[in-house]
């Protein structure tokens, strides 16, 4: 089962720049890459066709934290550099090159401390080849087994994303319409969510919008009493439509595109 899961963002405070205090206790991949993809949804940037995000990422750890990744730290980086790039096409950003995934150690961390720096890099273009000579002909195989494995799937260009929507989503809860950012929002009686529920009712992190191509979905986050769209209980993620109705605990929110 791999390692790499969806997980609370729990940023305590900042030490300088992108640098985060996220536990006290040592530092987990899965945290790590939380807070990759976070990044990566954090410095997005847009053009008139395409949404576009940093495909090199520096994570600076403390030297104890450093250690304990030292014997596969190779392995580490590659399976986050895979992680990056399926968020990056679920989400449809575009990327420039494949991610890149670099260790570095900072002595001013303290265990459980880690920071991380991004930036987008136009690759350089190699060298064309010189054509090669053609070899001599040999006999038709009568058959060919092909593999293919994640390592091959994840190495495959990246397609270009879809025109960007022109479309941004609005909630309108308690008589006020709250515009919802470009990369989603959650919903939930935390201060620590986007768009704040005050209801004794819902969940802290009780669902949460997010796009998906030119649509948004709605998708409960194991919420006490569950996600109503147009009163019926959502089970899985779901589209939803302008006009459409939100039920969280006993707040109804509307849907509207503007």
């Amino acid at each position: 089962m791999p390692v790499l899961k969806s997980l609370e963002n729990m940023i305590a405070g900042v030490v300088e720049g992108t640098f985060s205090r996220v536990f006290r206790s040592e530092v987990r991949p899965v945290e790590i890459a939380r807070k990759l993809a976070r990044e990566m949804e954090e410095h997005q940037y847009g053009t008139l066709a395409r949404t576009y995000v940093p495909n090199e990422y520096r994570v600076y750890l403390s030297p104890h934290d450093r250690d304990r990744f030292a014997s596969y730290e190779d392995a580490l980086a590659d399976e986050l550099a895979g992680y990056l790039l399926e968020h990056a096409r679920r989400e449809r950003f575009a990327l420039l090159s494949r991610p890149v995934i670099e260790f570095e150690t900072d002595s001013r961390l303290r265990l459980g401390e880690f920071g991380i720096e991004t930036a987008v890099v136009t690759p350089e273009e190699e060298p064309e080849p010189e054509p090669p000579r053609a070899p001599a002909p040999e006999p038709e195989p009568v058959g060919r087994t092909m593999v293919f494995s994640a390592a091959q799937r994840l190495a495959e260009p990246l397609e270009p994303p879809p025109a960007a929507r022109t479309q941004r989503a609005v909630l309108i809860y308690g008589g006020r319409r709250l515009m919802v950012a470009p990369r989603g929002a959650t919903l939930g009686r935390s201060r620590e969510c986007e768009i704040v529920i005050d209801d004794a009712n819902v969940s802290r992190r009780h669902a949460e919008l997010r796009p998906r191509g030119a649509a948004w979905v709605i998708s409960d986050l194991g919420s006490t009493n569950g996600t109503r769209l147009n009163g019926r209980v959502i089970a899985a993620p779901e589209v939803v439509q302008a006009g459409d109705e939100i039920e969280v605990g006993s707040s109804l929110i509307t849907f509207e595109l503007e």
